[in-house]
């Protein structure tokens, strides 16, 4: 086997408070808060001079990591458009299983989560949608839905 487990997903944003706040709003804790630099770091991306500042976030259960890196040194690139529309070749989202989407949403706009599309029910299994969080970053939310006929057993 080569792949042990997925270690973490990284994110850059422009605002790594708010993008912690925004993702301690969800669920997430921070682990863990650094600066990165040096020349073994640049070598790692490809970047001359880097300096970047970096925040690990845990789930609650403690098996997933979002890593939230913003960059002091080179300055950020910003992709054009801005907001890239969901069928943008690359990263796409991140999604989260949460037990109740409808209060996620609401807890999360005065932190600049903003639907992108509507909250939709797939078949009788979800509640899913998709949101912009801090630096556009696309968030899928997924609420389970109880089995039919399972609060009658």
């Amino acid at each position: 086997m080569t792949v042990q487990r997925l270690d973490n997903v990284a994110v850059v944003v422009d605002d790594l408070d708010a993008a912690i706040a925004f993702f301690a709003e969800l669920g997430l804790e921070v682990e863990g808060r650094t600066v990165i630099e040096g020349p073994w770091a640049g070598r790692v991306v490809g970047l001359d001079d880097l300096r970047s500042e970096i925040a690990m976030m845990r789930t609650p259960d403690g098996h997933g990591r979002l890593e939230l890196t913003v960059y002091h040194a080179p300055a950020t690139v910003v992709p054009e458009p801005r907001e890239p529309p969901s069928n943008t070749l690359g990263l796409h989202r991140v999604m989260f299983a949460v037990d109740d989407v409808a209060d996620v949403v609401e807890r999360l706009r005065p932190h600049g989560g903003e639907l992108i599309g509507e909250l939709v029910r797939y078949e009788d299994a979800y509640l899913l949608c998709y949101l912009r969080g801090p630096a556009g970053i696309v968030v899928a939310l997924a609420e389970e839905l109880p089995a039919e006929g399972a609060a009658d057993r």
